[in-house]
Order: structure tokens, then C-alpha cells, then sequence
């Protein structure tokens, strides 16, 4: 198993958190505009008006800079999936569904050529999701949500589902925004997927109830 470059040091306090949030936004810019090749921590710290030193204080080199990247995409879509769960919480299993995809699409449109750089050209440095611990909380929180709707999933391994689940959703957005289907709105693409995983948890009689 490949070893991920590692940050140095982790933030603790709110200065030293914008800081980094800082110094990982300019990387993003950079990154997207000159790719890997044409990035560097010197250029990283000129964008993020901080001294060079203050990058290597956290990040020893810029491939722990695309390792926090994404990290930081796998919070961003953490906290996503919460906001949203948590807004409705007498939504049905359907309507869970929609408003999480809805969300992560969203999220993924913010910065669409950024995803595009991370997931086609770098997708090496991601941390497998046992390293993850956005990744982690993810899954548990998937698994709870089909579990308290577990009279309406039809699966019975609620664990290989919720794998199903958010492999499923995270293959057709990133699809859905790096490399869209021609000729097709993003809100009939969004549709499709939300379908698509009903479908599967609710077996095929539910799948149809859906189109009626």
C-alpha cells in the first residue's frame, strides 16, 4: 500500500486553521491554473500571501499539499451530507436520497476543474477510506440513515449497501461534473442518480412506485 505524504504538523488553533485553510486554497488555485508540473510551494505561499516557511511549518513538500486537498474535499463533503441530513430529519428515505445528491452536486460545481485535476489526474493521493477519517464518518453516518430506515431497504447487508450506496454517488457526480453527458441538463442527470439508488434500496417494487 502506497504511502500518502503527511502534513507536519496539525492546526490546533483558530490563527493556525486559517492559515492552513489559507495555504490549501492557494494550492487549489495554483493547481488548477498551471497543474502539477507548474506548482510549487514557493508560488503556493506568494498566492496565500504567507512566507514560504510558513508552508513548510505544515506541509513539508507539495504532494502532502494534494493529500490535504483531499482531505479537505472529503470534509467538505462530510459536512455537506450533516447539513442536509440534520435539516429534515422526518424526510423520507427518498427524500434523503435527493436532498444528498442535490448537495453534492452542488458542492462538486463550486470548483469543477479543480475535481477534475484531483480525481483524473491525481487520484493516487487520496487516502483510502480506512485512512479517512472524513471518509469514516461518512459511512457510519450513511449506514445510520439506512438503518433508520431499515423497514424500507431492502438490502440485508446494510454495510455492503451503504458501500454501494456512496460508491455509486460519488462515481456518477464526479461523472456528472467532470466529464457531463451530452445533451443532458445536470438536473435530469441528478434525477437519474436519485433513482438509480432508490431503486436499489427499495428493490424493484419501489423503483417503480418511484416513476408513478
Amino acid at each position: 500500500m502506497q504511502t500518502l505524504p503527511q502534513p507536519r504538523r496539525i492546526p490546533r488553533q483558530a490563527r493556525s486553521r486559517a492559515l492552513v485553510e489559507a495555504i490549501l486554497e492557494a494550492t487549489a488555485r495554483v493547481l488548477t491554473e498551471k497543474g502539477y508540473a507548474g506548482t510549487n510551494t514557493n508560488l503556493v505561499a506568494e498566492r496565500a500571501g504567507v512566507s514560504v516557511g510558513s508552508v513548510y511549518q505544515y506541509f513539508p513538500n507539495k504532494d502532502s499539499l494534494l493529500a490535504a486537498l483531499h482531505e479537505r474535499h472529503a470534509a467538505e463533503m462530510q459536512t455537506a451530507m450533516e447539513t442536509v441530513l440534520e435539516a429534515a430529519r422526518d424526510r423520507s428515505l427518498h427524500g434523503h436520497l435527493a436532498a444528498l445528491v442535490h448537495a453534492w452536486l452542488a458542492a462538486h460545481e463550486v470548483s469543477p476543474e479543480l475535481h477534475r485535476v484531483l480525481e483524473k489526474e491525481f487520484p493516487f493521493f487520496d487516502a483510502p477510506s480506512d485512512q479517512s477519517p472524513a471518509d469514516q464518518g461518512i459511512f457510519r453516518r450513511i449506514r445510520q440513515l439506512l438503518e433508520d430506515h431499515r423497514a424500507e431497504v431492502v438490502p440485508e447487508d446494510l454495510d455492503l449497501a451503504t458501500w454501494i450506496v456512496l460508491q455509486t454517488m460519488e462515481s456518477l457526480i464526479h461523472a456528472a461534473v467532470i466529464a457531463p453527458s451530452p445533451g443532458h441538463p445536470v438536473d435530469a442527470i441528478e434525477q437519474a442518480i436519485v433513482e438509480m439508488l432508490a431503486g436499489y434500496l427499495y428493490g424493484r417494487q419501489g423503483g417503480a412506485l418511484l416513476r408513478e
